[in-house]
């Protein structure tokens, strides 16, 4: 048998050793690397996630700073709230767990589905992720009773704000509700379910009375049940605060108020301190803590008196004849004006064309400028707006504090306008006119203020000229923002035509014996009336085309000093409507004594 040795057929087996011994070892560094990345790269990570399934941590709620009145009277406060989470790691059935929790709490399935899409992407799954608040123990027991058949659940205890006044002081505290996605975002602090403050002073001093949370470490068994606690970090309550506010002040203020839509502010005009400060119509900001139902905030949002808005701050107005008290400062310290200077009224004063009329259509006849101020005469101020025009107006009562904001810790303040030539060039394309000149002299036209920048003003007039910031906070220090540039005895001839207001002037209804009190009244247009409607009786006219009413005024007895402003919305004639509501208020800060005739006017 002759067997011949075939060459190329023993190269074939050769070939494929190399090709296995080549997969061998690709596939030895696939494992190799495999095992780096889970042993050494994600180590850590994973070792993490075996301890978290023994030991996790939650953090510790704190509790949000109290807010007191000056006089120690708790106006919010922290209350204990019982929500319901649920830990997704231990639920078995979310969307059968979703559906009970619904039928215990009737909130709808819709916005548990919501809830728990937003919390997965935030909520660690072995953290509670909270779909309902504020249970009642009703539910509660509902709740424990049935929780074993559906892992997962879990009673949370959060601290719930309470607002003990509701709208007594909503305008001055604003409330706090749950952070949205946005407040989220920007704020490492806040976790999902969280509250912040959205309005006033709430919103305003977040960081000062939030809290620090703290930090726990639990124990856990396969099944989720808690065994151990402890505590790795403690939580640290806000700061409590103590608020200027007079809390029995505010509700006497609040009531002289009631069924209007305005304002009254009081302040301390040598502090800036703000004892009382009354925007009606007001709401319950306890309805925003826990999430306001759609038809109530429809409501509120709807209402044409805006309840929601705070007008001490947030409103501008034409401040009507309280405006020639800033105009007889201006005219003074710019040297456009003397007090002996006189002017005739005829019942109205001719620019062109055009008659601009007094309120008084008969006349003041010659009269100077105390006599101006004291009977309020239009005319009188037409002549001094003239000669002064617009641009210097607008330049003075921008060192008076006019057209900016005041600086109070509320949000959304509104800074006003005292407009002038280029003001309106830019803003509608169009040459000023003198006629609106003579307008903003008498506080009508296109010049707007807040109550709080009238106080403001009024405030410096009595302090010897600081324009202070208003004050809500009592540990605050007084902060002098500026100096308005009117002499010692140009502010005392001011402050005594005020109190001859009140002697025999439009203020009347403010004289007494006992104090030293002065005044301004305003009646400020909110529309052009014809001649045949300017007529009728504020009663007898459309609610929406009454003048707003205007009061602006000090008080001093005793070594104490106030200033109170008010203003009416639609309320008519400023003396009439705002007169009783003013008295009123004085009489709470300088009560009636017996056996005191009279008082000799105070000097600060």
């Amino acid at each position: 048998m002759n067997t011949k040795f075939d060459s190329d057929a023993s190269h074939a087996p050769r070939h494929g050793l190399i090709l296995l011994q080549v997969l061998i070892f690709g596939l030895f560094c696939l494992f190799t690397v495999r095992f780096w990345y889970l042993q050494v790269h994600k180590g850590e990570y994973f070792a993490e996630q075996a301890r978290e399934n023994q030991l996790r941590q939650a953090s510790i709620p704190s509790a949000r700073g109290v807010i007191w009145d000056r006089n120690g009277k708790q106006l919010a406060v922290n209350e204990p709230s019982f929500a319901l989470g649920l830990i997704r790691e231990d639920c078995e059935d979310v969307d059968a767990t979703l559906d009970k929790v619904s039928e215990w709490t009737n909130v709808p399935i819709e916005q548990l589905q919501e809830a728990y899409k937003r919390g997965k992407k935030r909520v660690k799954s072995f953290e509670p992720l909270i779909l309902a608040t504020d249970l009642t123990f009703e539910v509660l027991a509902k709740i424990e009773a049935n929780a074993v058949f559906y892992p997962g659940l879990k009673i949370v205890v959060r601290h719930k704000r309470f607002y003990p006044y509701g709208e007594l002081v909503s305008h001055v505290l604003g409330y706090v509700a749950e952070a949205n996605e946005e407040e989220l975002e920007k704020d490492d602090g806040l976790a999902l379910g969280d509250s912040v403050g959205k309005q006033g002073l709430e919103y305003v001093l977040e960081q000062t009375l939030r809290g620090k949370k703290g930090l726990k470490q639990i124990e856990v068994d396969a099944l989720g049940r808690e065994h151990n606690q402890q505590v790795l970090l403690d939580p640290h309550a806000g700061n409590n605060i103590k608020l200027t506010i007079d809390l029995d002040l505010q509700a006497h203020v609040a009531k002289q108020l009631e069924g209007q839509a305005g304002t009254i502010v009081v302040m301390e005009p040598f502090s800036g301190q703000i004892l009382a400060l009354v925007s009606q119509p007001s709401y319950d900001n306890n309805l925003f803590v826990l999430g306001v139902p759609h038809s109530i905030w429809k409501e509120l949002r709807d209402d044409p008196r805006h309840p929601i808005q705070n007008r001490t701050t947030q409103s501008v107005y034409p401040p009507g004849s309280v405006f020639k008290l800033f105009m007889t400062a201006c005219g003074l310290s710019k040297g456009f004006l003397k007090y002996s200077d006189t002017a005739y009224c005829s019942g109205g004063y001719r620019l062109g064309q055009r008659v601009f009329h007094c309120w008084k259509h008969s006349g003041h006849g010659t009269i100077d400028l105390k006599q101006a101020l004291v009977s309020s005469c239009d005319v009188y101020f037409y002549q001094l707006g003239e000669r002064m025009g617009i641009d210097r107006i607008h330049q003075c009562a921008t060192e008076f504090g006019f057209g900016s904001k005041t600086g109070i810790d509320l949000p959304h303040e509104r800074a006003g306008l005292v407009p002038s030539r280029e003001w309106k060039r830019k803003r509608r394309g169009e040459a000023w006119t003198k006629g609106e000149t003579l307008n903003v002299s008498i506080g009508q036209g296109q010049v707007l203020a807040s109550p709080m920048q009238i106080a403001r003003f009024i405030s410096s007039l009595v302090n010897g000229g600081k324009l202070m910031k208003p004050s809500l906070v009592a540990t605050d220090p007084p902060v002098v923002q500026s100096e308005i540039p009117l002499s010692d005895q140009d502010r005392e001839f001011i402050l005594n035509a005020m109190v001859e207001t009140v002697n025999r002037g439009t203020a009347r209804s403010l004289k007494r014996s006992d104090a030293r009190i002065g005044g301004k009244t305003g009646t400020a247009q909110v529309v052009k009336l014809l001649n045949a409607s300017r007529r009728r009786k504020t009663h007898e006219m459309p609610y929406q085309y009454r003048d707003h009413a205007w009061l602006a005024s000090f008080g001093q007895r005793d070594g104490k000093s106030y200033v109170v402003v008010c203003m009416v919305e639609h309320g008519g004639h400023g003396g009439s409507t705002g007169g009783p509501m003013v008295r009123a208020v004085y009489e709470k800060l300088f009560p009636p004594e017996s056996g005191k005739k009279k008082v000799a006017a105070a000097s600060p």
